[in-house]
């Protein structure tokens, strides 16, 4: 299926409206932790997480619930060959693919010092690889790597194992490989399938070659497949991204990743090659945003939240459906809140009341490794309330409702007393249509679940200090 026109022009749904999304449209976290990552700091080093595993396997021997919960595994694999403009992860780019072998062994060494605090055999619900790309690796080294995981953890009968691909790193036979290394579910980055915006950001992938990967991907039987899009990069237009939108339509993925492209060169380094004249315009994206929620919709896609959409069958939807949906550093997810161990460059771990970050560059990657420790740079230990505005973020991200009476069993405390200030603040938001205010909960409305980080930005200490909220992604 051919699909090389622009679809009727869709209307935002009925609860949205343009003025309500440029109201809302302000810097703010995504909130896959809180605090968000940029709280983290470099007096939380190495020994520090190694308390907190080691905490953890006594936790689990002693019968703690949290401690004996599977764990779910990041793998970051940061190699690509070539750089994608608009991209803000952190990558190694390089052709010499003979840079992933002493790579692999960092991570193996990494993973042999985690086990020996935390025991080998952890029971594993969630393995994801990430990157950089991890098709950057050769298929024996990916064997190798999912080797390595499978004899260190426990993976559950129903764990989600899952990669992300770049489709122009990979074949119907590569693709094989991966189904028969585990991987279950698999993540095409696509980000946009006109050219003209294709060739802007330095991606050129056409439509046909991720329609081929795809059919062959499901005659092999993996049970979801993602695509991520972009809107908001260089030379796109509302007409163009729908387009797009009726592609990705057409080729019905399980899941879908919506991103609003943030354009901060002042950090990352590649998006300075973007043309800022180029950029569409405020309005346009809002037109983008609108068009792409309409057409996803329209084509049988269900609203997840946080720039997220699945189709009804698919275990994101019927996990929201149920209440039961998380998040963590991945985002949305379908497995029980719990601790997450990261491996490699840059990899971020939650384990228990902490998170933590590795060292960004290879270089002080290796060079704590070398010296026998955890290659851990900076993290944080949560406070009392820290915990308390976490799980009420939280509760707003995944449910789109916080129960008063929960939270306060839970944190022996009384909303009215501690959130006197943001019930304030809530009330604007109950005014513009974003929130429910009842007597004993906060509910989020339908128009409000579009613009849930605006929501759980109010319960965001830390953001409403700051005067650096220009470093993070717009709402839209």
């Amino acid at each position: 299926m051919k699909v090389d026109a622009a679809p009727p022009a869709t209307v935002l749904p009925e609860v949205l409206s343009e003025a309500l999304l440029r109201r809302f449209d302000a810097p703010g976290p995504r909130y896959t932790s809180y605090p968000t990552a940029d709280r983290f700091v470099e007096a939380f080093g190495p020994a520090d997480a190694l308390q907190a595993l080691s905490l953890r396997r006594l936790g689990a021997v002693a019968g703690g619930l949290a401690s004996s919960q599977p764990l779910s595994v990041y793998v970051h694999v940061p190699f690509c060959e070539s750089v994608c403009y608009y991209c803000a992860c952190n990558k190694v780019i390089t052709r010499h693919h003979e840079r992933a072998r002493p790579y692999l062994d960092a991570v193996a060494q990494e993973l042999q010092l985690v086990l020996a605090a935390t025991g080998a055999g952890r029971a594993v619900s969630q393995l994801h690889l990430g990157g950089g790309s991890p098709t950057f690796l050769s298929d024996d080294e990916l064997a190798q790597l999912m080797q390595l995981l499978g004899s260190a953890f426990q993976l559950t009968p129903s764990a989600e194992v899952s990669i992300e691909v770049d489709p122009r790193t990979v074949t119907p036979e590569r693709l094989a490989r991966l189904r028969g290394m585990g991987f279950g579910r698999i993540s095409f980055g696509v980000q946009d399938f006109n050219t003209a915006v294709q060739q802007a950001v330095h991606r050129v992938q056409p439509f046909e070659q991720v329609r081929e990967l795809m059919q062959h991907a499901r005659r092999l039987g993996f049970a979801s497949i993602n695509v991520d899009l972009i809107y908001g990069l260089p030379r796109q237009t509302p007409e163009s991204f729908a387009r797009t939108v009726a592609q990705v339509g057409s080729l019905r993925p399980d899941r879908i990743a919506l991103y609003a492209y943030a354009h901060l060169p002042q950090r990352f380094k590649p998006q300075r090659r973007i043309a800022v004249e180029e950029l569409p315009s405020a309005a346009q994206r809002i037109q983008m945003l609108g068009g792409a929620i309409a057409g996803f919709v329209a084509h049988g896609y269900q609203y997840i939240g946080m720039d997220h959409f699945a189709l009804p069958g698919d275990s994101l939807a019927v996990t929201k459906a149920q209440g039961r949906l998380h998040r963590n550093f991945q985002g949305y997810s379908v497995q029980p809140d719990g601790d997450l161990i990261g491996l490699g460059v840059s990899a971020i771990s939650r384990v228990g009341a902490c998170y933590y970050q590795n060292h960004k560059s290879l270089e002080s990657y290796y060079d704590a490794l070398r010296q026998g420790q955890l290659p851990v740079e900076r993290g944080i230990a949560l406070s009392r309330d820290d915990l308390l505005r976490r799980d009420v973020i939280m509760a707003l991200m995944c449910q789109g409702r916080v129960d008063f009476e929960a939270i306060e069993q839970a944190h022996l405390v009384r909303i009215q007393d501690c959130f006197a200030t943001e019930l304030g603040q809530l009330a604007e938001l109950a005014e513009a249509g974003l929130v429910q205010l009842e007597p004993a909960a906060v509910q989020v409305t339908a128009a409000g679940w579009f613009l849930v980080r605006a929501v759980a930005a109010v319960f965001d200490r830390n953001l409403r200090s700051d005067r650096q909220r220009e470093r993070f992604s717009r709402v839209i």
